[in-house]
């Protein structure tokens, strides 16, 4: 579909992307788009992984490194033709996150530089959003 120029709207799953996605609660909003460049999230074919929702951490002409938003090491490679689509939206709780918006532009950048001290950063967000379920 994604090839076909459709928008897919997936349930996302796992952490990996923690704490901009959410599994088992949010949804993203895919469409195919040639314009991927470092801080967009993509829908991507890794091999030995399958089928991947990760951040593009840099790009190296057709070869993109992408990186979970939860994970704190462990990048994978893959070339431009694996990127299958790349997220526009992001659905939670009833509302859109639009990811070109420049306040998750900004978010995203921050958190990419953040990646020493993620670690700690992750531990205090999945508190939070545990303390948010115990309510």
């Amino acid at each position: 579909m994604l090839a076909e120029g459709e928008t897919v709207t997936i349930k996302a799953k796992g952490n990996s992307m923690f704490p901009f996605i959410t599994g088992g609660r949010d949804s993203v909003v895919l469409r195919s788009d040639g314009n991927v460049g470092t801080g967009d999230i993509v829908l991507a074919k890794v091999e030995g992984k399958g089928h991947v929702v990760h951040r593009v951490y840099r790009v190296d002409g057709d070869r993109f490194v992408l990186m979970g938003d939860g994970n704190l090491h462990g990048m994978e490679c893959c070339d431009r033709e694996d990127v299958k689509g790349k997220v526009v939206m992001i659905l939670r709780g009833g509302k859109a996150v639009e990811c070109s918006s420049p306040s998750m532009k900004a978010k995203s950048a921050l958190w990419r530089r953040l990646l020493l001290v993620r670690r700690y950063l992750l531990f205090v967000c999945r508190l939070y959003a545990k303390s948010k379920i115990d309510k």
